[in-house]
């Protein structure tokens, strides 16, 4: 199961995941992730994985395909940052900084 939260930040707009990223849940939040985008053009998207227990290949694939859009991935979590970090290096984005990561990617706070 995963439950997609979208909530409104002053310059963002944030969907945190809980739950698994995998099956047919990939597919549904590619459907939220869109139809936050389109709601709230021109506002910045963040995309927060700190609850997320598992992710499959489909969800990693469509993880790489959000950063590519723009969309920022962030975790506090060991092993999704993990995850997020080798998509970062491997799928550099429009925002990429030094070995990938994006210049403003905060470390000491748990983000990613």
């Amino acid at each position: 199961m995963l439950r997609i939260t979208v909530e409104l930040l002053d310059e963002a707009v944030r969907l945190r995941l809980e739950g698994d990223l995998a099956g047919a849940w990939v597919h549904d939040l590619e459907d939220a992730w869109r139809a936050a985008r389109a709601e709230f053009a021109g506002k910045a998207s963040l995309l927060d994985l700190s609850d997320v227990s598992r992710v499959d290949d489909a969800g990693r694939y469509l993880l790489a395909l959000i950063h590519e859009a723009g969309t920022r991935l962030c975790s506090t979590g060991l092993e999704t940052r993990a995850l997020l970090e080798s998509i970062y290096r491997d799928w550099p984005g429009p925002q990429a900084g030094v070995a990938g990561l994006p210049a403003d990617a905060p470390r000491a706070s748990g983000l990613l």
